[in-house]
């Protein structure tokens, strides 16, 4: 299964994300924010990324560095605002999920965003 580097701030949140996730198949790195998240992503990419939008170094402008190195990385957004989540798709975000969402909803974003992936290498 994919790598997934995951930025997320709420310690017990991220934990059971990590925990769906890993359930699913997937190898997850994470980070409590966009600058620790970059470090990680910089020394050990990862197939896609799955990013809070509120946090410190915030998610907004970890999508549009993310997006300037690396264009076709697949990046899903998560947010409580569907303001911020218009505004991660705005900046290059290619899902958004807004919160609180499902455990099937997640895995099924992260399925979808990288067989999209996948088909358009």
């Amino acid at each position: 299964m994919a790598s997934i580097l995951l930025l997320e701030d709420d310690d017990q949140f991220r934990e059971v994300l990590i925990g769906v996730l890993q359930a699913a198949g997937h190898r997850v790195r994470s980070a409590t924010n966009g600058f620790d998240g970059m470090a990680l992503f910089r020394a050990e990419p990862a197939d896609l990324i799955l990013t809070d939008i509120v946090m410190p170094h915030g998610g907004l402008p970890t999508i549009r560095v993310l997006r300037s190195e690396c264009p076709d990385l697949p990046i899903i957004a998560m947010s409580g605002s569907h303001v911020r989540l218009d505004m991660a798709g705005g900046v290059g975000a290619n899902r958004t999920l807004a919160k609180p969402f499902s455990f099937q909803q997640l895995t099924d974003a992260v399925t979808e965003v990288l067989a999209e992936h996948a088909e358009g290498k």
